[in-house]
């Protein structure tokens, strides 16, 4: 008698999945609506402004470029001889290096810091004695430390090309509504081995799509922690740097939105950077954005129960932090099918969840298939067809993180800061 109820309460819970997992179907067609419908437009209009002039130098304010680094060897010296290319003004460009490191790290990054103001760059190592609040402390403490109005952070292994500024500046400084512009990540070793390639469509799809679509239909935008520029007023109107989260980027860009500031994302402006080649390193990566998802998640979402939104503005608003929980959702819902069925065989059931998760895999493969168009990435329709069930496999594995940080994440386990190693794809820069 137990076993047959827990098996009816079982089915049930499949059902409600499957019910879930076609509501994310539908935001997923949504959202490829809005993409198609904007992309034209959107991209046009990218074009205008990058045609704009901008005004004259003596005119243009100082920029200070922020690389956070925690142990990164010989990396960091290339970090900072990009940085120091970067086209702007003479004496308006600032290079903060925000040094949390342990190892030898820090004497390269001064060394390179001298060479770099043999050639007139401005460029100041800030090393602390701890890592309190890890990135975002260390990023809060080297914004104390000077009175600039616009901070472009680039994490270390990221190599933007020297109009990456010029570029960026344009749109925020014709918006003074724009909290921070977001240019798109790209990638030095994108076709490395199967696993960076893999991890290529899955990130042109977060870029090229998810966030286009965001930033084209002005809904809230989530700042991807490096490639972007913020404005100084924005950060200090939403509270500021804050370390009680894997992911201080979500983290502020909620708080932001939530004091009337937006961010917009530039598709057609790219800064190279580094993508893991095994998959130990990526799989770490993957657990810390999944612990910290959920921890925005926790933070933010009591926080729109006070404002007056529109049902429509609500959805617009809280989708970045349902698609974490849409993640989770997949192999909770699968582990519950399976001993459902072994409980309670049934034919349709099982046919009701294949459904529901071929649907899923068919809408994903159309939808990253428009964001390698979107970003336009050089990639054969074969190839991508070749690499797309691995794509899957990553998925799930990004799902079963969600869902195995999430008990950690509701009784407030404090996390630590796992950094991401680089090796350093190519060599440093002339």
């Amino acid at each position: 008698m137990v076993l047959d109820w827990l098996g009816q309460g079982l089915v049930a819970l499949t059902l409600l999945g499957c019910m879930g997992l076609a509501v994310v179907i539908l935001g997923m067609l949504y959202l490829l609506g809005l993409h198609l419908a904007l992309r034209r437009e959107a991209r046009a209009l990218e074009s205008r402004r990058l045609a704009e002039p901008l005004p004259p130098d003596s005119a243009l304010p100082h920029v200070v470029v922020q690389i956070p680094v925690f142990d990164e060897g010989a990396i960091v010296e290339r970090a900072i001889a990009s940085a120091a290319r970067l086209d702007w003004p003479s004496g308006k460009l600032h290079i903060q290096v925000c040094d949390d490191s342990t190892d030898a790290t820090t004497e390269l990054a001064l060394a390179a810091a001298q060479r770099a103001g043999t050639v007139g760059a401005d460029v100041a190592v800030i090393r602390r004695a701890d890592r309190s609040e890890f990135k975002a402390g260390a990023l809060k403490n080297a914004m104390a430390q000077t009175d600039h109005a616009y901070f472009a952070i680039l994490d270390v292994d990221f190599m933007p090309a020297p109009d990456f500024l010029r570029r960026c500046m344009a749109f925020l400084l014709a918006d003074p509504k724009l909290a921070f512009v977001q240019a798109r990540p790209d990638f030095l070793n994108a076709d490395e081995n199967w696993l960076t390639r893999a991890q290529t469509i899955l990130l042109d799809y977060h870029y090229g799509f998810e966030q286009a679509t965001r930033s084209w239909a002005n809904h809230l935008l989530p700042f991807n922690g490096s490639c972007g520029i913020w404005r100084r007023a924005a950060i200090e109107a939403a509270g500021g740097w804050q370390g009680d989260t894997l992911l201080e980027d979500w983290d502020l860009s909620h708080r932001a939105w939530m004091k009337g500031w937006r961010g917009m994302f530039i598709n057609s402006v790219t800064a190279p950077g580094e993508l893991p080649i095994g998959l130990g390193v990526w799989m770490s990566q993957q657990r810390r954005w999944a612990a910290g998802g959920g921890q925005v998640a926790l933070k933010i979402l009591p926080a729109f129960r006070d404002r007056s939104l529109s049902l429509r503005e609500y959805w617009n608003a809280l989708s970045p932090l349902g698609t974490w929980f849409a993640y989770a959702a997949f192999p909770a819902t699968l582990i519950v099918a399976v001993v459902a069925m072994l409980l309670r065989p049934s034919w349709m059931l099982g046919l009701t969840v294949y459904a529901a998760f071929a649907a899923v895999a068919v809408v994903l493969f159309v939808l990253m298939l428009v964001a390698s168009q979107t970003v336009r990435r050089a990639t054969s329709f074969a190839r991508f067809v070749l690499d797309f069930p691995t794509v899957l496999l990553l998925s799930l594995y990004i799902s079963w993180a969600n869902l195995r940080s999430l008990p950690a994440t509701l009784r407030g386990r404090p996390s630590v800061f796992v950094r991401t190693p680089k090796r350093g794809t190519i060599p440093n820069p002339p």
